[in-house]
């Protein structure tokens, strides 16, 4: 049976019998909602499911499933759903007011809090989401340096504002995206992760690039990894042209370790964006860096300079409740060992799975640093017999997954109790444990036998 043939599938047979309810409220939201969901990356066929509550590593649904999950909030939830320490600050600053439309105390220790914690952090400025931070990144480098142009790697994910659409899963030529004009898009320069060399001519003959824009850890997580020495070498070509390097911390920030990814590898980015775990799970974002870059928001000084300021208002800036929950999950991640435990579930999560993969005779790999795991369903059919190194395939073919048959795939896991993303990646959490690791390796196993009954896997 094709992968992309799901009417006469068992597994989704399978899936529509757990969940019905479900069903129906996906029926409902096609009413509603364009493709009845509110984020891209929740589109599953024939629908996905709708989730009630949470706590720790598992998730129930409104059909009374049960979930280890690896969504774990887009990434924001390295101490698992509903900490208790996050949940009474919250609670805590509910009781006392959602918005004051004023300052307010926990704004000042939130931005003490990531002073601390983000080697880069100078000044801090906060923002409603990622998307927002890396937007706001974008303009400071621009005015700060007085150039236009932005460089960007393709396939890394900076949120979907007219400068980061291009380049990320489609217009790889740089061609504006649906909505977007032309003149945006010619703004950008994108470039193959990864290349030293391209990096290095594209830097030496441009003398219009404000600023430099990447995943630290590569694209979504580390899908497309790119090595330190990469790292390095970009760090290096900027600071050496006065261009600004932008880390996009919003995954990676207090996940790869307390300080992010430029903590763990010693490499201070001029700017940081950040979201995701930054608020403890709820909605916030901030751009934090260098004191003279922030300070083309500052009123005082702009005026002093005779610059025109930056001007940037917004309603949900440093929101009271994210903030007290901000502050109560990044005390947690610096005085504990959270992202150490989530890296070591991680790293041998991967190694389980892929012995899975080998008894069951599977030429598939799971690979990936830190708390995230990838899957690569091996499109070209390389024989991986002498082990797979990600850094050894483009950008293309690390992407090149059918999505059919991820679809179905993670279709089979749900039915088997576990939730992965749409690219068959997850996040691991610190409270994520031995129950369920176990059981995600016996789901795994399951759902590539139901696979295979359907002739999406070659027979024995």
């Amino acid at each position: 049976m094709s992968s992309t043939d799901l009417s006469n599938s068992r597994i989704v047979a399978a899936y529509r019998g757990r969940t019905e309810r479900s069903a129906e409220l996906a029926r409902q939201a096609q009413e509603l909602l364009p493709s009845g969901i509110t984020h891209d990356a929740r589109y599953l066929k024939p629908y996905g499911i709708y989730v009630e509550r949470a706590k720790g590593p598992r998730k129930w649904d409104v059909d009374g499933n049960e979930y280890v999950d690896y969504y774990g909030g887009h990434g924001a939830l390295l101490l698992g759903h509903n900490n208790p320490t996050v949940v009474a600050a919250a609670q805590g600053a509910l009781e006392r007011g959602t918005h004051f439309g004023a300052n307010h105390p926990n704004e000042v220790r939130w931005a003490e809090q990531v002073r601390r914690m983000v080697p880069s952090a100078e000044r801090v400025r906060f923002t409603s989401s990622g998307t927002e931070a890396t937007l706001m990144a974008l303009r400071l480098a621009r005015a700060f340096t007085g150039r236009k142009k932005i460089l960007r790697f393709m396939t890394h994910f900076h949120g979907w504002h007219d400068h980061m659409t291009a380049g990320h899963n489609s217009h790889f030529d740089g061609s504006p995206t649906a909505g977007t004009i032309a003149e945006i898009a010619a703004s950008t320069i994108l470039l193959p992760p990864g290349d030293i060399a391209a990096l290095k001519r594209t830097i030496e003959g441009n003398d219009d690039i404000a600023a430099a824009i990447l995943e630290p850890t590569g694209a979504s997580f580390g899908v497309v990894p790119v090595s330190s020495e990469f790292l390095a070498a970009l760090r290096e070509a900027t600071a050496k042209r006065g261009i600004i390097l932008i880390f996009d911390e919003v995954v990676t920030g207090f996940r790869v370790s307390p300080g992010g990814a430029q903590g763990r590898f010693g490499i201070k980015p001029d700017l940081t964006a950040l979201a995701k775990i930054l608020a403890g799970g709820l909605p916030g974002g901030a751009i934090c860096g260098r004191r003279e870059i922030l300070e083309e928001l500052d009123f005082e000084v702009t005026a002093a300079k005779g610059h025109e300021k930056i001007a940037h208002p917004g309603t949900y800036n440093g929101n009271p409740v994210s903030a007290a929950a901000g502050v109560a999950a990044l005390g947690i991640v610096e005085s504990t060992d959270a992202c150490a435990r989530a890296n070591a579930y991680a790293n041998e999560l991967r190694h389980r799975l892929n012995e899975v993969l080998a008894a069951e005779r599977v030429p598939w790999a799971v690979y990936g640093t830190f708390s995230g795991f990838h899957t690569f369903l091996n499109p070209r059919n390389r024989d991986l017999a002498g082990g797979f190194d990600p850094a050894a395939l483009d950008h293309a073919e690390l992407t090149a997954n059918s999505k059919a048959l991820q679809q179905k795939l993670r279709i089979a896991l749900l039915v088997n109790g576990v939730d992965l993303n749409g690219r068959l990646s997850g996040f691991a959490s610190a409270t994520h444990d031995r129950a369920e690791m176990n059981q995600t390796v016996s789901a795994f196993g399951a759902a590539l036998r139901m696979l295979r009954e359907e002739g999406e896997l070659p027979q024995r």
